[in-house]
């Protein structure tokens, strides 16, 4: 028997489909409303990180 015969059997296996799916659609949002809200000077210090030659 594969995996997925086993969570056929689990009563009610489909709300962890759903929980799942609103959390990631949630932490979705909230990152995309942030990243379009974000102080643009703040977005672009932390894109030149990298690059910096600074050691402190």
């Amino acid at each position: 028997m594969s995996f997925v015969h086993y969570l056929e059997k689990i009563t009610g296996v489909s709300i962890y489909a759903l929980i799942s799916f609103g959390l990631f659609g949630s932490v979705f949002l909230i990152m995309l409303f942030w990243a379009i809200k974000a102080d643009k000077k703040m977005i672009e210090e932390m894109r030149n990180i990298p690059l910096d030659n600074n050691n402190s």
